[in-house]
């Protein structure tokens, strides 16, 4: 969430950022209602000073005497006056915080514009996506495939989406989310394990609700949601709390199952594991002093790079232009992987800054050392890394002419074998 005072004394500065992000907004009606909200609250002031005034001239005056009297009935007339036009602020205040819900975070002024994910930005690129099998085909038409990923029986028991992994298939990726946390512990993230259903307090302070409700799958009648992913739980990790500014920047990862509905995903591009309702990520998580957060996300896409270069997986940094950034984030980059089989990147991390966009809502603070007052703190957060396109990737990539994968040299000793073989 923007404050307040951004948007009542810098609108041209918002509206910039709604139309840099090619979102649709009404920031008329969002200030509209701020003016109300600020108008009735003002009424709601008066009257309380009023009440406070009748209360202390009541004090001063003999009970029972007709000036006495005169307060008592005055000092009804405006307490009832004050009690409806109480319940009107409230009313405007909920109407307030829904209209701020639908106002974007600005991008930061290095983002570049663009519409469409094409005008991203190819910030670097590592690896070489000619070094790859000259035997690499789309992981789904590898012979044998099915067998060690089954998605039939997946759409069977649940639906399309929702695969098993069988065998040493479910055992690389078990591999692929040890090797993963395991780096990430020595980057110095402490590993959490969270819940996996949260409330809509949750998913609001992280701008999943209202923007992205109809990817959530919501259970009922507790009408709580399953994770989209492990940002969600690991960010209210400290909602409405303060923490120690010598603390910060403090580092958490975390392996969750991730659920999304991904309605209106079709076509090619969702053959196979490179789209899936349920897969596995483990997520990387900072909270972090405004004046380094920058530094941080550069860090932060550093770690999530070291663990592709491990697994030899050549691949692209995207700095996200305007219009492909999302509603919450002020900066992004994403990650994507060579593909040799579907000869197509892949994307398996994005790496954002929220700035103070979810700590507000969350109410995320430190205290700071020299103004003595709660700030907001920077969140950041990113896939470190998602295992599904990793393991097409991988699949593709090292794809043997005898039909065997050869594992990469760092994920053996958690797979235990050098090959993978569909047989």
């Amino acid at each position: 969430m923007l404050d307040p005072k951004i948007i009542r004394e810098s609108p041209d500065l918002v509206r910039a950022a709604i139309a840099k992000k090619h979102l649709e907004v009404d920031l008329d009606a969002v200030l509209a209602i701020d003016t109300l909200w600020r108008a009735q609250l003002q009424d709601v002031e008066a009257l309380r000073s009023a009440q406070k005034a009748a209360n202390t001239a009541m004090a001063a005056l003999p009970k029972g005497s007709p000036e006495f009297l005169a307060k008592v009935s005055e000092m009804k007339a405006v307490s009832a006056q004050a009690k409806e036009r109480d319940a009107q602020l409230k009313d405007t205040e909920e109407r307030l915080r829904q209209a701020m819900l639908s106002v974007p975070n600005l991008p930061h002024a290095s983002v570049p514009a663009g519409k469409t994910p094409d005008q991203n930005v190819v910030y670097a690129t590592h690896g070489d996506v000619t070094a790859v099998s000259a035997a690499a085909r789309p992981h789904w038409e590898i012979p044998g495939f099915e067998k060690l990923f089954d998605f039939a029986r997946g759409a069977k028991v649940t639906g399309a989406g929702f695969p098993f992994y069988v065998g040493d298939g479910a055992r690389l990726v078990r591999a692929l989310l040890h090797f993963f946390l395991d780096e990430n512990g020595k980057a110095g993230y402490v590993e959490v394990s969270p819940p996996i259903l949260v409330n809509a307090a949750s998913a609001t302070a992280t701008g999943q609700l209202p923007d992205k409700e109809g990817q959530m799958y919501e259970t009922t009648p507790d009408h709580l949601y399953a994770v989209p992913t492990a940002e969600v739980p690991l960010t209210n990790f400290f909602r409405d709390e303060i923490v120690d500014e010598a603390s910060l920047p403090i580092y958490r990862c975390a392996y969750t199952p991730c659920f999304r509905r991904e309605a209106g995903s079709y076509g090619k591009d969702v053959r196979g594991l490179n789209r899936l309702h349920q897969f596995d990520k483990v997520e990387l998580l900072k909270w972090v002093h405004p004046a380094t957060s920058y530094d941080e996300l550069d860090k932060l896409r550093l770690d999530a790079e070291r663990l592709l270069q491990k697994l030899h997986l050549p691949y692209r940094v995207l700095l996200m232009c305007g219009g492909d950034l999302g509603f919450s984030q002020s900066k992004k980059y994403d990650l994507e992987v060579w593909s040799a089989g579907q000869q197509r990147w892949l994307e398996v991390s994005s790496c954002s800054n929220f700035e103070t966009f979810q700590a507000r809502r969350a109410q995320i603070r430190f205290r700071s050392k020299e103004s003595g007052k709660p700030e907001l703190v920077h969140t950041l957060n990113g896939s470190g890394l998602a295992v599904p396109r990793v393991l097409a990737a991988l699949l593709e990539n090292n794809l043997q002419p005898d039909g065997r994968v050869k594992i990469p040299s760092a994920l053996v000793p958690y797979f235990g074998k050098e090959y993978l073989i569909f047989a």
